[in-house]
């Protein structure tokens, strides 16, 4: 549980960074995204997942 909600606190870290630091890129990939049809976000959301997986099993194994 405690590395579970590390991998939170950090993913929290990186999105705040993101939003500080680059806040008019930040808002057009926002607008970008709304534009977008359900299923290339849900494909892209399933990648980023497999991608997330694989980089925590290379770690952990």
């Amino acid at each position: 549980m405690s590395d579970l909600l590390t991998a939170v606190g950090l993913a929290l870290v990186i999105e705040g960074v993101l939003y500080a630091a680059f806040p008019g890129p930040m808002r057009r990939a926002l607008i970008s995204v709304s534009g977008m049809p359900e299923q290339a976000i849900r494909m892209g959301g399933l990648m980023a997942l497999a991608v997330g997986v694989f980089v925590v099993w290379l770690i952990r194994g």
